[in-house]
């Protein structure tokens, strides 16, 4: 019983704040209004504003991708779940059609990324697991561990430390006496990168 009322209150809320149905008339302008419309690579069912996807919608794409959230201004923008034929899955957030600031990549093997994305591209600090126990911890930039980090190996061997390229930089500045945590050394890694 308490589940049939909750379904209940549910669909009168959404109801309430349902949007008008787009024209039939592809001539007319969408706007403020829920519909369909089919593209050359793919098909969109969502909330329309200025004749643009705008709102929250799902585009299926001719190559079988698929995605479920947010747009503004005919981007993915906000929210969203991206699904690929693969079984690879992105969650998290967009800006301008690109994955930005948070999301969770899932590949179809199991590999996971969580963290921060940049322009499309992990960029800040995230975790990458694989499923045969590689782990690491640290900072990405360009899709490629870049900055402060821990790998972790299935034996529990780590190399932590300074990264560079998605190369890890044994021993920087070692023999410095200065400790990682301090602005010293971080001075005498930015040196380091200078010479590169």
């Amino acid at each position: 019983m308490k589940k049939f009322i909750a379904i209940l209150l549910l669909s009168l809320t959404s109801s309430l704040y349902a949007l008008p149905s787009c024209p039939s008339d592809k001539n007319q302008i969408y706007d403020n209004c829920f519909g369909t419309e089919t593209f050359d690579n793919g098909n969109y069912v969502g909330e329309w504003k200025d004749n643009k996807m705008h709102g929250q919608g799902t585009y299926a794409y001719a190559n079988g991708d698929n995605y479920v959230g947010k747009w503004r201004d005919n981007m993915r923008h906000g929210q969203g779940t991206y699904t690929y034929p693969s079984g690879n899955k992105y969650v998290g957030l967009y800006k301008d059609d690109k994955r930005h600031r948070r999301g969770t990549y899932t590949w179809d093997d199991g590999d996971k990324y969580i963290g921060k994305y940049k322009d499309d591209k992990r960029h800040g600090r995230g975790i990458f697991t694989t499923v045969n126990g590689d782990k690491y911890v640290g900072e990405f930039k360009d899709n490629k561990r870049h900055g402060q980090g821990t790998y972790t190996f299935p034996d529990g061997a780590k190399d932590s430390g300074y990264w560079m390229n998605g190369e890890f930089v044994p021993d920087i500045c070692e023999g410095t006496g200065l400790s990682e945590d301090t602005s010293e050394f971080g001075q005498c890694v930015l040196k380091l990168i200078d010479k590169l």
